[in-house]
Order: C-alpha cells, then sequence, then structure tokens
C-alpha cells in the first residue's frame, strides 16, 4: 500500500490483507513482510545500511516542521487527557531534540558494524574449521510508551545492526511515530534497501498488543521499553522471548566521607537534569554522620520544584534545621519502591554503607546506582556489592544511556542478565552463529 498525502511525501505503511482493526491478519502480514525484509537487510553491507541511515537523517532534518506539526497534535490531546507534565516532557519534541535525534541516527551510522565480526575460531584435530561470528537476531519487536525519539533511536540501530523491526509505541505519540517512521521507510527505499526493514504498529489498541506480543512465527525477540507496568505485562503475556528493559528505581548514596559541592551538583543534577527518565534518581539515602548536608540539599531540591519524601529520621534533622514542616511529605513503604518518573524524591538516613546496599539491593530495579564518596574502600565495596547493570563513584546516574557511553543511540537499558546488560546497542542486537568448514569430514 502506497498513497500520498498533502506534503508529497510516500505514505508506505504496509497494514496486510486485513488492514487495521482485523488483529490476526494485520500483525501476520506485518511479520511476514519483516521476515522478508530482514533476509536481505541480515546480508547488507555496512555501505549501504550507512547509506539508509544518512539519507534517514538528512529526511528528518528536512521534515522537521512536518515532525512537529504531529507531534503538537500528539501534545493537545495528551494535555485534554490530564498527561502529567513530566511525562509530557517525554512526549515533547523540539528542534533541538530533533537536532539530537538526528545526530543520533548519524552517530549509528559511525560506529563499526557488528554483523560479520569474528568472534572466535579454530581447527579441530580432525580438521573441521570452526568460526564463530555475530549475526542479526532477525526480527525485533520493540513496545515502548510515549516517546517518539524511540523510533527514530529503535529504527536506526535494528537497520544497522541487521535487523527488521515492528515497532509499537504508545498512542499518545501515534502521530509523531507515523511520521518519523514514514520517513525511515522512505529513506531506506531510497538506499536500495526494503522499506518493510521498518513498521510499526498504527492500531494501538490493547487488543493488537497483546496479540503482538504472541507474534513468534515471525518475531525472534521482544523488547519493552517503558514502566514497571508496560514491562511486567510484556513478560506477563508474552510467547515470544523478552529482554526486559526500562524500569529504573535509581539510587543515589552518600557516603559519611563526602564534599558538599560535588554531593550538591550530582544529586541536583540526577534528580532534576530530566526527571521523566529511567536513569534519574528516585531515592536518595544518606548515611547518618553526613546528615548535615541535608538542609543545604533539600533547600536545593526545593528551589528547583522537588517533593521531598523523608523519613522520619530526615525530617527530624529538616525541622531541626529550620525547614518548614508543610514542605515535608512522611515516605511509607511503597515510596522505596516507586519509580516517580516526576519532581518527586524519597530520603531515607542510614547508618552505615551496608545497610545503603542492603536497601538498594533490596528495593532497586536493578538499573542505575551511585555512591558519593572520598572513601576508596567503600566505592571498591559499593561497586563489588551492588546487584544494578550501571554502578557509579561520584557521578550522576543520568550518564546511563547508549550516546554518553559511545554507542550512538540506545535501544533500551536492560536490567536483566541475559542476554544483555546495561544500554543495549548494536552488538547487543546480535546473537552468533557457528561457520563449520569440512573437507569430507564424518563422524565415526
Amino acid at each position: 500500500m502506497a498513497d500520498n498525502d498533502s506534503s508529497g511525501s510516500k505514505i508506505r505503511y504496509l497494514f496486510g490483507a486485513g488492514d487495521i482493526g482485523e488483529g490476526n491478519a494485520y500483525l501476520n502480514s506485518l511479520g511476514a513482510a519483516a521476515v522478508k525484509a530482514e533476509s536481505i537487510l541480515g546480508c547488507a553491507s555496512s555501505a549501504l545500511k550507512n547509506r539508509a541511515l544518512l539519507l534517514a537523517a538528512e529526511r528528518l532534518k528536512a521534515e522537521e516542521e512536518r515532525i512537529l506539526a504531529a507531534n503538537a497534535l500528539d501534545l493537545d490531546a495528551a494535555a485534554e487527557a490530564g498527561m502529567s507534565v513530566s511525562l509530557q516532557d517525554r512526549l515533547r519534541l523540539t528542534p533541538a531534540r530533533i537536532d539530537s535525534m538526528c545526530e543520533g541516527v548519524r552517530q549509528v551510522a559511525s560506529l563499526p558494524d557488528p554483523v560479520g565480526d569474528v568472534l572466535d575460531g579454530g581447527t579441530r584435530p580432525n580438521g573441521l574449521q570452526i568460526v564463530k561470528v555475530r549475526v542479526p537476531l532477525g526480527v525485533l519487536g520493540i513496545i515502548y510508551e510515549a516517546r517518539p525519539n524511540v523510533t527514530a533511536d529503535a529504527a536506526a540501530l535494528c537497520i544497522k545492526s541487521g535487523n527488521a523491526c515492528i515497532l509499537r509505541g504508545g498512542k499518545e505519540a501515534i502521530n509523531s511515530n507515523k511520521v518519523i517512521a514514514d520517513l525511515f521507510r522512505i529513506a531506506l527505499d531510497e538506499a536500495g534497501l526494503p522499506f518493510d526493514c521498518v513498521q510499526l504498529i498504527t492500531d494501538t489498541s490493547r487488543e493488537t498488543a497483546a496479540e503482538f506480543m504472541k507474534l513468534d512465527k515471525y518475531v525472534d525477540v521482544l523488547i519493552p521499553r517503558g514502566g514497571h507496568g508496560l514491562i511486567n505485562a510484556v513478560v506477563k503475556n508474552a510467547t515470544v522471548p523478552v529482554i526486559r528493559t526500562g524500569a529504573g528505581n535509581c539510587h543515589i548514596y552518600v557516603d559519611e566521607h563526602f564534599v558538599l559541592d560535588k554531593v550538591e551538583k550530582i544529586i541536583i543534577n540526577a534528580k532534576t537534569q530530566r526527571p521523566s527518565v529511567c536513569n534519574a534518581m528516585e531515592t536518595l539515602l544518606v548515611h547518618r554522620n553526613a546528615a548535615c548536608l541535608l538542609t543545604k540539599v533539600c533547600r536545593d531540591l526545593l528551589e528547583k520544584g522537588v517533593e521531598l519524601r523523608v523519613d522520619n529520621r530526615c525530617g527530624g534533622v529538616l525541622l531541626s534545621g529550620g525547614f518548614p514542616m508543610e514542605k515535608l511529605v512522611k515516605a511509607d513503604e511503597s515510596d522505596w519502591e516507586t519509580e516517580y518518573n516526576d519532581l518527586i524524591l524519597a530520603i531515607k538516613m542510614v547508618d552505615s554503607l551496608d545497610e545503603a546496599i542492603e536497601h538498594i539491593n533490596r528495593y532497586s530495579t536493578h538499573h542505575s546506582e551511585a555512591i558519593i564518596t572520598e572513601n576508596y574502600n567503600h566505592a571498591r565495596e559499593f561497586l563489588a556489592r551492588v546487584d544494578s547493570a550501571c554502578v557509579y563513584v561520584n557521578a550522576s546516574t543520568r550518564f546511563t544511556d547508549g550516546g554518553e557511553f559511545g554507542m550512538g543511540a540506545e535501544i533500551g537499558i536492560s536490567n536483566q542478565k541475559l542476554h544483555a546488560r546495561g544500554p543495549m546497542g548494536l552488538k547487543e542486537l546480535t546473537t552468533v552463529k557457528y561457520m563449520i568448514y569440512g573437507n569430507g569430514q564424518i563422524r565415526e
């Protein structure tokens, strides 16, 4: 199916024989098209894949006004539906964010292509030559929430790693996602690759999402990117193998050996620089011997609009330091396990490094944690014992990001231990194949 919209751009969404609304027929048509496209993309040269990516970056920039107009429709609908300010921030695109999106696509094009890398090999005593190489995973299904930049990130990474992708974004970003996906599809076609290497599910109903999770006839791996609710729903209902990503109940622990200026800078950045993202700090743990910093740090947080949810000990310190009672909320058990994605921070006082580590390992989603300390031994112990994908010393958790780790974009942050952990870039979107060369050998 190929029609023209009012801007003259070709719309290339393949709805399939059943068109939207007929569930399995629609998804089966997408799946079959993805498998066919991947058989070509998986063997494409790096130069051809890079050409498609650079064309996509050009189109994203050239069609900036079209993207912003579509995003404005999504934002208007979100505001009318009562979406929180922080979630609207995730949804919002600006010229600067589109520039960043384009740069991310270009960075992926500039990265080494992992497909075909020889990882190991040798010759057996019987003369068989065995070579272990990287190959694409195949067809990736990606389910995500109201973040249209994920559409570009996912499409770029999948193209470069030789994987076809079927994208299912949140209904809140459907207009933005349609335009972005369409521009990638046109770029693929212009580069000489199948445009069905990138497909978007435009039926945003829950029923279609649930059916997509069971599309194991076509989809090799399913990657959910979003909050606890989305990830748990995918893990519970999918028959396609799942890589868990996203949920980030992230902690910062201020040790008794600290420098105040360093503490203030890191905490303010980790909580307020962009509170809606998965690598923002949600819980602050403070050693009792560092309680003297609480009043100053909490006043700084308050000035940034952060709601403070504190345990009794922290509350007592703050009140005795002249902090207004009406600015404090008493924390309960649910606060220690909540990913707010908002300007809300839970604060707890601990008596030791051991207690801090035990708290983190109990309540964390195993995403990103940090210690602020001038004690080398405490830093090393924290790194060794905290069971999370990314563990920091004296730095903000906000760096858990594919771009910041030198991967270009990322498909998500995996907080599981198989098959990938941490930011998932190109190498994490590959698997291995053994290629065996013989000369007539048979097994006796």
